[in-house]
């Protein structure tokens, strides 16, 4: 039977870390302060967007939620995005994505300051993780696969680490921060050839690619690690999700996987929130 690498532990020990940094900055009169922009109504957003402000109060985060109708014009985003990345007392600042589709994202994303954008989502973040330093955010997501592998002392200098996608919010980001930590990366997709032979080969697998259950038996072996980052519509049943990785088939074969859901999930809040704290320590001592 393998390890199954949840995420709520994780979660917790960040949470943990950053309401002490949080402490101290208030005693410095620093008060963390994110802001959530949401356009329009969808549910799965707004019960996100609840969770986050919940925790963020939980830890001592000054919040404020902005709302724009799904209907709104460029201009306009764009205008709140200024206003928000000029405001001394925000920090971070988390624009929900996918934008509706009037919406010219990459222009956007012009408006969004890269020292409050917590998800990584710039481009001038993205530059910070390529270039290999400590200086940006980024997107949650494979920082939260970093922040479980080091939770679970599983390291992955020297290791062959094989990462199944190639997203600019998940695969490529992935792939440089395992390089960063001195990992043999190979990057694969759907498309690669040959793909269960290569996963095989793997220290550790990484899957994100986007497809239910894409990851069966016939990809592993023996004492590797699986790291799922897919979130999918479980085709077996209603009203559930799944990972890229069919885990009742892969879980007996493997030595340590992750579970979909209270997986990698279960952690990218908590980044978040990090990223927030981390976003106001660098505020003060810049002004400072």
């Amino acid at each position: 039977m393998s390890t199954v690498l949840t995420g709520k532990e994780v979660a917790q020990a960040i949470k943990e870390d950053c309401r002490l940094r949080v402490e101290l900055l208030q005693k410095d009169h620093i008060y963390p302060k994110l802001a959530v922009l949401r356009l329009g109504q969808r549910a799965d957003d707004i019960n996100y967007e609840n969770s986050i402000l919940k925790n963020a109060q939980n830890l001592g985060i000054a919040s404020q939620s902005v709302t724009l109708p799904e209907s709104c014009l460029q201009q306009e985003l764009e205008d709140v995005l200024d206003r928000l990345s000029a405001d001394p007392h925000i920090h971070g600042i988390l624009l929900f994505c996918p934008l509706p589709k009037q919406i010219d994202t990459k222009a956007a994303l012009q408006h969004l300051n890269p020292a409050k954008d917590i998800d990584g989502l710039t481009y001038g973040n993205y530059a910070h993780i390529y270039a290999g330093d400590r200086e940006g955010f980024a997107p949650c997501t494979p920082s939260a696969v970093m922040a479980l592998l080091d939770f679970y002392h599983i390291a992955v200098a020297g290791k062959n680490v094989l990462v199944i996608g190639r997203s600019l919010v998940v695969g490529k980001p992935l792939a440089m921060l395992l390089l960063g930590q001195n990992a043999t990366v190979t990057v694969a997709h759907s498309k690669t050839e040959q793909l269960p032979a290569l996963c095989q080969k793997a220290d550790i697998v990484c899957a994100a690619v986007g497809r239910a259950n894409f990851v069966d038996d016939t990809f592993v072996s023996e004492n590797q690690i699986v790291i799922d980052v897919g979130v999918n519509a479980d085709p077996k049943r209603e009203n559930a999700v799944c990972g890229d990785v069919d885990f009742a088939k892969v879980q007996d074969k493997v030595a340590a996987i992750t579970p979909v859901p209270r997986g990698v999930g279960s952690v990218t809040t908590a980044i978040l929130l990090r990223n927030t704290v981390i976003a106001a320590e660098r505020m003060a001592n810049r002004e400072g």
